[in-house]
């Protein structure tokens, strides 16, 4: 039986994110505890050794999981929880949940993996820098003008200052917020743009939505953990 290790984790230090919408012009400040973010991507090969499933359209070992909706990066979330014994971050209510996720709960108690909140995910992106992206686009991201329109390995591109590598373009990643209730119910959020988007998608402030039950070869998502006292 092969070795099994643990995802490598980046410790980031608490503090504040500003997110912003351009569509309602509202922006919001979220102060933050410290958590754990993993450096990119989940891959396909750390998601099939944990599922024993291959739901990805361009297969490949080192490539970021895609088609994977948002209740399948819960359950992946879970599964990887118990496998490396921690406990399991989310609740699910039934034994399958609701395709629209509402039956799922965080317990923040629980010390496994999970998805970031969307501020989580932008406070790493950013990693202190101020401007729409951590770096020159050509240098930091796989997206339409460089991508050759197709998915690319992880960790291909510069990281941002914190290690942080694809975190804009490559895949779009999954949050584990709502986006608007009051107008889209329970579409999730959707975050860093991918490899078929345009530059202006590929920004730390922009923000997409989707249904939780939505799969495409263009999103996939990254893990955290919280740190527990």
């Amino acid at each position: 039986m092969g070795t099994r290790t643990e995802p490598e984790m980046i410790a980031v230090p608490p503090g504040r994110a500003v997110l912003s919408d351009r569509r309602t012009r509202r922006s919001w400040e979220v102060g933050l505890a410290p958590y754990l973010l993993t450096p990119h991507p989940v891959t396909q090969a750390l998601y099939t050794e944990v599922t024993g499933l291959r739901p990805s359209a361009a297969q490949g070992a080192g490539l970021p999981v895609e088609s994977v909706s948002w209740g399948d990066a819960v359950r992946f979330c879970n599964a990887l929880s118990r496998r490396d014994g921690y406990a399991p971050v989310y609740r699910l209510r039934a034994d399958g949940f609701r395709a629209d996720g509402e039956d799922v709960e965080w317990d923040a108690a629980a010390n496994g993996y999970r998805l970031p909140t969307e501020a989580e995910w932008e406070y790493a992106c950013r990693a202190g820098t101020t401007g729409p992206r951590y770096g020159p686009l050509d240098e930091v991201a796989w997206y339409r003008g460089n991508s050759d329109e197709r998915i690319r390995e992880v960790g291909g591109r510069r990281p941002n200052p914190w290690g942080f590598h694809d975190m804009l373009g490559n895949v779009w990643e999954w949050c584990w917020d709502v986006y608007d209730a009051e107008v889209y119910g329970t579409y999730r959020v959707l975050r860093g743009g991918g490899w078929f988007d345009e530059h202006w998608s590929c920004r730390a402030s922009v923000r997409r939505r989707s249904h939780p039950t939505f799969r495409v070869d263009d999103i996939g998502f990254r893990i955290a953990r919280s740190v527990l006292r």
